[in-house]
């Protein structure tokens, strides 16, 4: 069964807050996110203001999915992290 786009948001936002959190993360988790962001930018659901959001999401975690050292690109998105779970709780 597939996840509701409110299911899928929760998910993404608990992943960044770990991230943010605990200033470190797994390629597996980028390509969580990844995945998720896409799939959010696809829904109609979703509105404009977090679609902005969700496309910065994606390159983060695509950057980080290439990077060679994901604690450091991780702690240099700290700000962004706290800014995008935000927005996205203030606008879904």
């Amino acid at each position: 069964m597939p996840l509701s786009h409110e299911h899928q948001l929760s998910l993404l936002t608990d992943i960044l807050s770990n991230h943010k959190t605990d200033c470190c993360g797994s390629v597996s988790e980028c390509e969580q996110v990844k995945r998720l962001a896409a799939a959010l930018l696809g829904n109609q659901h979703i509105d404009s203001h977090v679609k902005t959001i969700l496309t910065d999401i994606y390159t983060y975690s695509q950057n980080g999915i290439n990077t060679n050292n994901l604690e450091e690109h991780i702690t240099s998105h700290q700000d962004s992290l706290t800014q995008w779970v935000d927005g996205i709780h203030q606008f879904s």
